[in-house]
């Protein structure tokens, strides 16, 4: 037996047939090459392809230990891009959900693997290497999307890893603000100091056209690919076809309320008779120091469960407790579509509908603002809008049909999440995967073994 699994022809069979199971599910025969490559290492030998070793004798501990790390990193690399990879929460948008320091398995093959657009990365990075601080990928090779067959698709109410869409266009120094936004504040700053002047004020395309190029001459700009863009991690709280609105805070979906899930906070205010609340309770409830935000010696501004905000309405401290609402009808120009037509605000948004693919609809000068950013930067035609006549591609048009499905995310940390009701909608080709469970949790403001928060570990995420 241990003669038959040894045998070269045995381990050439093995290995062929995971090859070609995997050549099936990509979908690119070309790669069936490599079964001429997998012949030769296991049966005839002709080539060293490991010629960093030598094939007979003794290799040095050096080589040896190369040998195995070249390995590891190209089998760490198939699996981050095929199977499954790690993802840290990095900030608060999904407490209680998801906490800051938890450390995700993200499964691939829930909605079907992305094959790389740029295969010419180096390994373990997103956009950086570190510490030299420069791009991590090479630009030589661009492949299209395409997504491999997985085991599902993006459902309502599933949490999801994607990246960032508004992410395309960066300012180096300034990657935490959307390049949209930097440019929407921009031209707030010149309509601001033209209304101090005597300058005629122009349109605001002459203002975005002025804006940007400020912008590109005081900044270096860059550019990064769908699949070089920070990963995000949200809920998915609008499929494609749904329609999606927000009023006073709560979520409906097709007209019918989203229940609260339990996890999901809103920022309150709480009033108290002038003593603070102990700092043990909100340690029970889970509420960190950097959350715990007074105002002044008798009121807090507190993100909350509804659990957690009746916990501490019964405090004998306390005087009063009342959700932080915007107003109906207050329009927040940070929210898309970023138009005064739609003054809409995080607790009172919408309706808006999800594209689908293969869907028509008719475009006009009231509701171009919706779709401008797909048809033009996720699904690459040329846009255009001249004295209110819309082009695509160079002829005026009146419709579109969408060719891709997008996703309406957002974060169950409602007044301390930026989603899509900042930037809009997620297209199919920027979802990474679904994270499954919490397979470690740090939490940054303990000190010692109490740092990790063990019984988050191998929690499943919900």
């Amino acid at each position: 037996m241990k003669e038959f699994l040894g045998n070269r022809y045995f381990k050439f069979a093995v290995a062929a047939i995971i090859y070609l199971l995997w050549v099936v599910w990509l979908g690119n025969w070309w790669f069936l090459i490599g079964l001429a490559v997998i012949f030769d290492i296991y049966v005839s030998k002709k080539v060293n392809w490991s010629f960093w070793k030598k094939r007979e004798g003794e290799n040095s501990t050096i080589i040896e230990w190369l040998d195995a790390l070249i390995f590891a990193v190209i089998a760490v690399s198939l699996i981050n891009i095929f199977l499954f990879q790690n993802y840290r929460i990095p900030t608060g948008s999904m407490e209680k959900s998801l906490r800051i320091g938890d450390h995700l398995f993200v499964s691939k093959v829930a909605y079907g693997p992305r094959t790389p657009n740029t295969p010419l990365a180096f390994p373990f990075t997103q956009h950086t290497i570190p510490i030299i601080k420069t791009r991590s990928w090479s630009n030589l090779i661009i492949r299209p999307y395409k997504r491999l067959a997985g085991f599902g698709e993006v459902k309502n109410n599933d949490v999801v890893v994607f990246n960032f869409p508004a992410g395309d266009t960066i300012v180096v120094g300034n990657s935490v603000t959307a390049y949209d936004e930097i440019l929407r504040q921009k031209v707030y700053q010149l309509k601001s100091y033209d209304s101090y002047t005597d300058i005629v004020p122009g349109s605001d395309e002459e203002y975005m056209i002025k804006a940007r190029q400020e912008v590109w001459q005081n900044n270096k700009v860059i550019f990064r690919p769908v699949d070089r863009r920070e990963n995000y991690v949200k809920r998915c709280v609008g499929v494609p076809g749904d329609k999606l609105a927000v009023r006073g805070g709560a979520l409906y979906v097709n007209d019918k309320l989203v229940e609260d899930n339990g996890t999901q906070q809103t920022f309150y205010w709480v009033s108290t008779t002038g003593t603070r609340i102990n700092p043990k309770a909100f340690e029970r409830m889970n509420i960190s120091k950097s959350d715990q935000r007074m105002v002044s010696g008798n009121m807090y501004l507190l993100p909350l469960t509804i659990e957690n905000a009746e916990k501490i309405a019964g405090f004998a401290n306390v005087n009063d407790i009342r959700p932080d609402l915007r107003r109906n009808g207050e329009y927040g120009s940070h929210i898309f579509p970023h138009n005064p037509e739609y003054p809409w605000n995080e607790d009172f948004y919408g309706p808006i509908w999800i594209p689908q693919a293969g869907v028509t609809v008719e475009l006009d000068s009231t509701n171009i603002c919706f779709y401008e950013r797909i048809i033009d930067a996720y699904e690459e035609n040329e846009l255009d809008i001249i004295e209110g006549v819309i082009y695509i591609n160079g002829e005026e048009a009146d419709s579109y049909t969408f060719t891709m499905n997008y996703y309406w995310m957002m974060g169950d940390n409602r007044h301390d999440s930026a989603d899509s009701r900042f930037w809009g909608f997620v297209p199919e080709n920027h979802i990474v995967g679904k994270p499954k469970f919490v397979w470690l949790s740090v939490d940054k403001e303990a000190k010692g073994l109490k740092r990790i928060r063990f019984k988050r570990m191998f929690t499943r995420v919900k």
